[in-house]
């Protein structure tokens, strides 16, 4: 896997395009980087930019966009509603793929580094990149805010950890980090009041409030035996949020940090935010994702509120999102576009097989271009036949007189659009295994260790070729389970719809055992191919006795009917 990392500064400009338009072409101009994002806010006075890529890349691309920043933002004019700290105020870096978070750290620390000696920037490491402990906190770090960095540059428990100590007006000091995804996250109120938004905010931010005698905003502040202060925790776990009122949008809004969306997801803070903005007396209208969000998390927010609907969680990636978009209201305030917000479908390079219209797939696989083959179109048609299954349990899950049914059939659909999701992906594959071994014998075998490289890599390719249609196999008989399922107890009148996705199983697994067989001929270890071939015929053979048992019972309710 391609080892890609996401880099996120923070700039202190959200107002002159022209300046913003300067500090982003850097990045776009780095080989092997891509651009994802760039938001500007004007109340905030701030612009969120998101590029993705190799991660030697994404260091030099930070470089040379944050140098260009260092020009042109003055600090010493700035004004904006987000607390910040520097013309670069942060700049976290985060593993998306093929990168642990200790690597990351470590290429945090080299950027840190570049920015210190390269640019002359003060640079203070957090999250996970932290040399001191202390500085783990982002709030920790920026405290005092710009207003406030002159005096704190002055104490020795805060020198940074890079870079100059002493006080620059005009660039202030840059928060470099490492962490995991987060999700900065604003819902919208039906208030301009950024006191009530705040007092909401409170409520829900894991830090929560300060206690209070008597008024629980304007009270005198309770203290504890130490008389250290004492806090009341919010009610969601990772998260930071603050009140403001957003004049371009007329509204207030909370905005949140989202710093763990596995501890509170963004549909959980939602629902939150909206049930404490009731008990005020105050509506929640909608919500904005400020930067890109991970696909998975949109979809469990469309799963969350199909679930509380008693609808069935087993559809489209498609669906789910619009559902997802329309219940958190996310369009509110502009459109909302999946390609460039979920990340995911951001960094996709297609084009892909899977996209194609089915008039193009079978036009290019007619062409006379070998690829894609028999080992793709098996995994199309085992994933038409995992979708007739979970058609059939979707159409099931809400038939009148079956509504305390809804979450059984619910439980199929999402069993079966795993197996169509993996089917899809695998059509792909099989033609990338194919493009591999293709490669692998192209390449040079003059010398002797350039004829070892090159039968290592044929073998290596020719594994994945046939691992490839094996789980293509794999894959297509474990639909029959979802299969079988619906034709013994789906909704009746698709009966035979569940008895062509067992035809089209079946054929999905006897087409790549084919595949199989051809390609193990290729593979000098005897052992590992009579293996693959053992595997391969005992699918082969339950497939086939699967579809017969499925075909008897779809017959059996035909004639019942």
């Amino acid at each position: 896997m391609r080892k890609l990392i996401e880099c996120v500064p923070n700039f202190s400009e959200g107002r002159d395009h022209g300046v913003i338009d300067a500090i982003t072409a850097p990045i776009e101009a780095v080989d092997g980087v891509r651009l994802l994002d760039i938001d500007p806010g004007q109340a905030t006075n701030r612009t969120v930019v998101t590029f993705v890529g190799s991660p030697d890349e994404v260091i030099e691309a930070a470089v040379r966009s944050i140098s260009r920043a260092t020009e042109l933002i003055d600090m010493s004019k700035h004004a904006g509603e987000h607390p910040r700290f520097g013309a670069t105020d942060v700049c976290p870096l985060v593993p998306v793929s093929g990168i642990t978070m200790e690597e990351t750290v470590e290429y945090a620390h080299e950027l840190a580094r570049r920015l210190a000696d390269e640019v002359g920037l003060s640079i203070y490491c957090y999250e996970n990149a932290a040399l001191v402990p202390e500085r783990r906190n982002l709030a920790a770090v920026r405290a005092g805010e710009y207003e406030g960095l002159a005096t704190r540059l002055e104490d020795p428990a805060w020198q940074p950890d890079f870079g100059p100590a002493t006080f620059n007006p005009r660039s202030g000091a840059t928060a470099v980090g490492a962490r995991n995804f987060l999700v900065a996250y604003n819902i919208n109120l039906n208030t301009t009041s950024t006191r009530r938004a705040n007092a909401i905010a409170f409520d829900v931010r894991e830090r929560g409030r300060k206690k209070r005698s008597g008024h629980p905003l304007t009270g005198e502040v309770a203290l504890d035996e130490n008389g250290e202060e004492i806090w009341i925790p919010g009610s969601l776990e990772r998260v930071k949020a603050i009140g403001w009122f957003i004049e371009e949008y007329g509204v207030a809004q909370i905005s949140m940090n989202l710093t763990d969306i596995e501890a509170t997801p963004v549909h959980v803070a939602f629902d939150e935010v909206s049930k404490r903005a009731e008990e005020r007396g105050i509506r929640v209208t909608g919500s904005e994702l400020v930067g890109l969000i991970p696909l998975g998390a949109v979809l469990e927010a469309g799963r969350h509120y199909l679930r509380k609907q008693h609808r069935s969680i087993g559809v489209s990636d498609t669906e789910l999102i619009k559902i997802a978009v329309k219940s958190l209201g996310l369009d509110e305030l502009g459109p909302f576009d999946p390609q460039t917000k979920i990340i995911e479908y951001a960094i996709d390079d297609g084009p892909r097989l899977i996209d194609l219209s089915v008039r193009r797939f079978a036009e290019e696989t007619a062409s006379e271009s070998v690829a894609p083959g028999g080992g793709s179109v098996a995994a199309n048609v085992g994933a038409l036949g995992a979708a007739l299954g979970t058609m059939v349990a979707n159409i099931s899950s809400h038939k009148r007189g079956w509504d305390e049914r809804w979450e059984e059939f619910s439980d199929w659909a999402e069993q079966g659009k795993t197996c169509h999701d993996e089917l899809l992906a695998l059509i792909d594959a099989d033609t990338e295994a194919f493009n591999e071994i293709m490669a692998a014998f192209r390449l040079s075998d003059g010398t002797d260790a350039e004829a070892a490289a090159r039968t290592k890599a044929i073998e290596s390719a020719t594994r994945r070729a046939i691992e490839i249609p094996l789980r293509v196999m794999e894959v297509s008989l474990a639909s029959m389970d979802v299969i079988g399922a619906m034709a013994e107890i789906g909704l009746p009148a698709s009966t035979s719809d569940a008895g062509v996705g067992a035809l089209c199983a079946r054929t999905a697994v006897m087409g790549a055992y084919l595949n199989v067989m051809t390609n193990v001929r290729s593979l000098t270890d005897e052992a590992a191919a009579a293996d693959y071939l053992t595997r391969g015929r005992e699918m082969q053979d339950a497939a086939t006795a699967r579809e017969t048992e499925i075909l008897a019972a779809v017959q059996q309710r035909i004639d019942a009917t």
